[in-house]
């Protein structure tokens, strides 16, 4: 039976949601480091759909298509405006104010960003490389005359198309960007499946 130790050895004092780091590039915005001012965001998302098939009487559960859930950043805002005007700046070249017409390529639309896991020394755990993201959504600033003195900050929603991970797999071993693959058997019914998924 396990002991209190044998959790403390294992959890070794577990990983900290406020210990990461951002970075958002895009050929109209050129990169965006928010270690400072990216006040929260989330490691990515994603769904595997479920398809339901009959079969007399029954439903079998067959794997759909995943997708990408869309992807927050929380910016404090800058003095000089800088990451406002750039995500404006962004949102302005795929389509215009004033007129419905994009002032960039296809290609320029697009850009990526990196979320890292960080550990208590700093060092990074774990890396996920969003791609082709692009905003969809800039959140008002709200202004207001209560003395609270909090700083401004808005949140920016990304769309995505696919996210890869860098990092030390269970093994220890590194992906070098790759999408995740997971090894090992599976029993059912006396049959033994095995092989990389």
């Amino acid at each position: 039976m396990s002991t209190i130790s044998d959790f403390k050895n294992n959890f070794n004092g577990g990983v900290r949601p406020n210990l990461y780091k951002v970075v958002v590039n895009a050929p109209v915005i050129g990169q965006m480091d928010l270690q400072f001012l990216g006040k929260a965001t989330q490691i990515p998302g994603s769904t595997i759909g479920n398809i339901d098939v009959a079969y007399r009487g029954r439903m079998l559960k067959v794997p759909g298509d995943r997708t990408f859930e869309d992807w927050t950043v929380t910016i404090l805002g800058d003095p000089e405006w800088r990451a406002r005007t750039a995500m404006e700046q962004w949102m302005n070249s795929i389509t215009n104010h004033s007129q419905n017409r994009t002032s960039v390529s296809t290609n320029d639309i697009y850009g990526t960003a990196t979320v890292s896991q960080l550990n208590r020394k700093g060092n990074t755990i774990r890396t996920y490389r969003m791609q082709d993201i692009y905003p969809t959504t800039l959140a008002p600033i709200e202004l207001a005359m209560d003395p609270d003195g909090a700083p401004e900050e808005f949140a920016v929603t990304f769309a995505m198309n696919n996210f890869t991970v860098d990092g030390a797999g269970m093994d220890g071993s590194s992906n070098n960007g790759v999408d995740i693959s997971i090894s090992g058997s599976i029993s059912l019914g006396g049959v033994t499946i095995s092989g990389s998924f």
